[in-house]
């Protein structure tokens, strides 16, 4: 696990997102990267909340934090859940309002509801009090409720190929970079691991946008390539581009 020094202050954090740039907080399409993002997008929501349904017993409550433009939580609601989201932007929260979904602004105005699902879609690399708020999260899952963390993983292909201009590394917004082995250990008091997948469309975007950082190019198939190289040297070593981290509750609370 590598940590971001210095880090801002959290009060300056936001100021970081403020940005047309940053693709999660809107529904933008235009430019190549921008198109490809959101094509990728609708494919994945549907992946995500097929996992959800694999590891819940029922389709209850569900709380996705870093909820963004809530798209996975309205695909989420059509197929029966109970949705609840959580998003620091105001921009994005409005978007996720015509969509249906109302989220909340910070965690602490649902920390008293229980849920038995929490989901968090490349987020924890952007909380700087991450152990408060795991533990946080902990007392609101219900017993034997899931937990699900996606992360991108600093030792896959594409990060060791373009080293400091990785996307992924996306330095001051991530303050911690994660490894395949070390969120498990962080959580092995509180949680059981049942599964990791790759999220192996990652890989090309990643290593899209890390080639225009290094090169200028919007566009670029060496890019296609790495990205696909990633993936084929993963399937042996399992170090994906991006991981999701598939966790259920042990500790009984209340």
């Amino acid at each position: 696990m590598l940590v971001t020094q210095p880090q801002p202050p959290e009060d300056r954090l936001p100021l970081y997102y403020e940005s047309d740039d940053y693709i999660s907080h809107t529904d933008e399409k235009k430019g190549v990267l921008s198109f490809l993002y959101q094509l990728v997008k609708k494919h994945a929501l549907k992946r995500k909340v097929s996992l959800i349904n694999t590891l819940s017993a029922t389709k209850s409550s569900v709380l996705d934090v870093g909820a963004g433009t809530g798209d996975f939580l309205a695909v989420a609601k059509n197929r029966g859940w109970s949705v609840s989201g959580v998003e620091v932007n105001s921009g994005a929260r409005d978007k996720a309002a015509e969509k249906g979904i109302n989220l909340v602004s910070s965690l602490e105005k649902v920390q008293n509801k229980k849920f038995d699902v929490i989901t968090l879609w490349h987020v924890l690399e952007h909380i700087p009090n991450y152990k408060e708020t795991l533990a946080t999260l902990e007392s609101m899952l219900t017993n034997s409720g899931i937990l699900i963390i996606a992360v991108p993983n600093f030792k896959s292909y594409d990060a060791r190929h373009y080293k400091e201009y990785w996307a992924a590394y996306d330095v001051p917004r991530h303050l911690l970079h994660f490894s395949r082995n070390s969120l498990p250990k962080l959580l092995e008091s509180t949680f059981a691991l049942q599964k990791i997948k790759p999220m192996v469309f990652d890989s090309f975007y990643v290593s899209l946008l890390s080639e225009k950082y290094k090169t200028g190019k919007s566009f670029s198939l060496k890019a296609f390539w790495i990205g696909l190289l990633s993936n084929i040297r993963a399937w042996q070593s399992k170090e994906y581009s991006s991981l999701i981290y598939c966790f259920k509750k042990t500790k009984q609370g209340n």
